[in-house]
């Protein structure tokens, strides 16, 4: 049996049109500050997550990215924050105009049943205060609740889109499954927390010349 001409260019724009739409649901968008305009430190912003709750001193992912990278990276993490708390704090980070900011805050939001949607609000008023200092942003993923699927991953790369910022998903991916590289059931331990900051590593390496500001040098690795 033979297909006609008007069948087969048919199929194959049917299938040039899922390919486009693969390559674009796939796609990075393209963010906002970059480069950046401040001039000031790159800072890792959120809870205990950030702070390094569970890790030997120095070994939380800020300081392990920052050795990753040469570039030096100020911690301003406190446990037990919920992004409502992150958002009442964020003036001390507007404060030194960060360069980046590594914004991850929802895990006790999680945990404490709050709303869903405050969460994201929150979030999104502080991206918008970032980027108005002109920061460049980068949006850490936290897993929703839930053993089956993840209520809060679509929200993450919907907010990431819509403020135009780097998104890095689900930062403990990988991560809560395996006690070796985990302190409790909640936060990692120097090892796990060496899986975040290679992961940001992977994702920051290569806007690394446009991040870094012009005429920095990069921090020596022990």
């Amino acid at each position: 049996m033979t297909i006609s001409r008007r069948k087969f260019y048919s199929f194959c724009a049917f299938l040039l049109a899922l390919l486009i739409w693969g390559l674009w649901s796939r796609a990075s968008w393209r963010v906002t500050n970059l480069p950046p305009t401040a001039t000031g430190p790159w800072v890792a912003f959120g809870d205990s997550l950030t702070e390094g709750y569970g890790a030997s001193a120095g070994a939380d992912y800020p300081a392990q990215l920052s050795k990753l990278l040469g570039v030096p990276i100020r911690n301003f993490g406190v446990a037990g924050e919920t992004s409502g708390d992150g958002l009442k704090r964020i003036t001390e980070v507007e404060a030194i105009g960060p360069r980046v900011v590594l914004l991850c805050f929802g895990g006790n939001d999680v945990l404490q049943g709050l709303p869903h949607d405050q969460m994201f609000a929150n979030l999104s008023a502080m991206i918008d205060r970032l980027q108005a200092r002109g920061s460049f942003v980068v949006l850490i993923g936290i897993r929703g609740a839930g053993l089956v699927g993840d209520r809060n991953a679509e929200d993450f790369k919907k907010l990431a889109r819509e403020k135009r910022v780097q998104h890095v998903p689900n930062i403990l991916d990988g991560l809560l499954t395996e006690p070796r590289l985990m302190s409790d059931y909640v936060h990692p331990n120097d090892a796990g927390y060496g899986r975040i900051a290679a992961r940001l590593e992977a994702e920051l390496r290569p806007l690394l010349e446009k991040l870094r500001p012009v005429g920095a040098k990069a921090i020596p690795s022990e």
